[in-house]
């Protein structure tokens, strides 16, 4: 499959089938997020798969949709603030290191037939206390993953190429 055919299918998925996603395929989805770049190559992350039914639901819990409980796996994407570059001015660049990451994952994810959805409006300090997460770490988005419900593949909008790129 094409990088094309895979960003085109790639949408955020809400609705899984109720099917266990494997563990190989798990493994093989957080191999290429391991390659993702980040600045500095500090690699700020840490991913937890989560996929026990009772943490799930504590996890999901910090997000105000019921939905999310239904995805069979949840994995939350946690950023190193300690280990991340910082520019001359301070800008901590974790978040966007993670978002690279986190990119990966949601495209390997399409190209194993996998759906996924970003999830940023959660509790993150909530979510740190059920994980128990090191205070450098900090829960940043919650990446539902499962089989999609439906087969069909959504088309969003988007803006027009003119719209978002100038050239000088």
């Amino acid at each position: 499959m094409s990088l094309e055919s895979i960003v085109k299918q790639r949408y955020s998925v809400r609705k899984f089938k109720d099917k266990e996603v494997e563990k190989d395929k798990i493994s093989q989805i957080l191999e290429l997020v391991r390659m993702a770049p980040s600045a500095v190559n500090l690699q700020p992350w840490h991913f937890m798969v989560i996929r026990d039914k009772e943490l799930k639901d504590r996890i999901a819990n910090t997000y105000n949709r019921d939905w999310l409980k239904k995805a069979p796996v949840i994995i939350v994407a946690c950023g190193n603030h300690d280990e991340s570059w910082k520019r001359r001015d301070g800008k901590d660049h974790c978040d966007i290191d993670l978002a690279i990451a986190v990119d990966h994952l949601t495209l390997a994810a399409a190209e194993q037939g996998l759906g996924t959805c970003w999830v940023c409006n959660f509790d993150s300090k909530e979510c740190a206390q059920i994980l128990e997460l090191a205070d450098n770490l900090e829960a940043i988005a919650l990446i539902p993953l499962g089989y999609p419900l439906s087969d069909e593949i959504k088309e969003t909008p988007r803006k027009a190429f003119d719209e978002i790129v100038s050239w000088r």
